[in-house]
């Protein structure tokens, strides 16, 4: 009797190490928290070099929107900074774009060994699918919404009376990326609603309720990180969208959860009965 307590402790040690991984010391925990930031700084200061580096090949590509809505502006700095400035954002923005999977991937490292094993799955599960959606929306910014907006732009200072024979090149540029960009992390919403149904903290009638709600936070948002008002318009609709799917999708994980509870019950209820018998 005295030796059962000595043979189980190995199969608690192990278990719990399945579970939560090992235990770590508090300055342990500090070098491994160091070392997150140094390779997360590293990854962003390789992704500017690079950006700044092709700051002029980024350039041509970031007019192509433009030369596809059919808009013949001159882009042209206005000061002898003003190049500098053009790639500066570009490597600044365009870094952070390359760098952030890599950025993920090393948080993802030092959490990881902390969740449970179910937890590990969900984490897993949002950080690809996240990222499938940041680029996603930062392509679809891309490749549809910003013809759309510089074309209605162009077309509103017509209205107004303004030639749109020249534009600065910062303000375009910074335009573009924060357009893209602000997509591109709109896009990331989903991903944290679902991740929180997931887990429990988030309901399908919590969703069903706070539509509204969330459809005006969505609106603040998006006005907040674009400059004009079309382009929160051609942002809060595919964000509106991805909101409705993810009620859905929370709505068919709600009655796999009750199949599942009732069949569970179904299956208790039967092997009590044939217990009893």
């Amino acid at each position: 009797m005295a030796d059962e307590p000595e043979d189980s402790l190995p199969r608690v040690e192990v278990e719990v190490e399945e579970e939560g991984g090992p235990v770590k010391s508090f300055l342990e925990h500090l070098e491994d928290l160091r070392w997150v930031l140094i390779r997360a700084g590293s990854s962003l200061v390789i992704g500017m070099i690079v950006c700044f580096a092709t700051a002029p090949q980024i350039g041509a590509i970031l007019t192509w929107p433009m030369t596809k809505a059919g808009v013949t502006t001159e882009l042209n700095p206005f000061g002898p900074i003003g190049g500098l400035a053009v790639a500066t954002k570009i490597a600044l923005y365009g870094g952070i774009t390359l760098a952030l999977p890599f950025i993920l991937y090393f948080i993802g490292q030092f959490v990881m060994p902390a969740l449970k094993r179910h937890e590990k799955k969900y984490f897993f599960f949002a950080f690809t699918i996240g990222s499938g959606l940041f680029f996603a929306g930062i392509s679809l910014c891309y490749f549809l919404v910003l013809g759309l907006a510089i074309k209605g732009m162009t077309q509103f200072n017509t209205w107004m009376g303004f030639s749109s024979n020249f534009w600065r090149a910062e303000e375009y540029f910074q335009f573009v990326i924060l357009l893209m960009m602000g997509m591109g992390l709109s896009f990331e919403i989903p991903v944290l609603i679902l991740t929180l149904v997931r887990v429990g903290i988030l309901s399908h009638d919590m969703l069903i309720k706070g539509r509204k709600y969330f459809f005006i936070i969505n609106l603040v948002l998006c006005a907040f990180i674009t400059p004009d008002f079309i382009s929160t318009f051609f942002m809060v609709i595919p964000v509106q969208v991805l909101m409705e799917i993810c009620i859905l999708i929370s709505h068919h994980w709600e009655r796999q959860k009750k199949a599942a509870a009732e069949l569970a019950l179904a299956t208790r209820s039967s092997d009590h009965s044939s217990t009893t018998d």
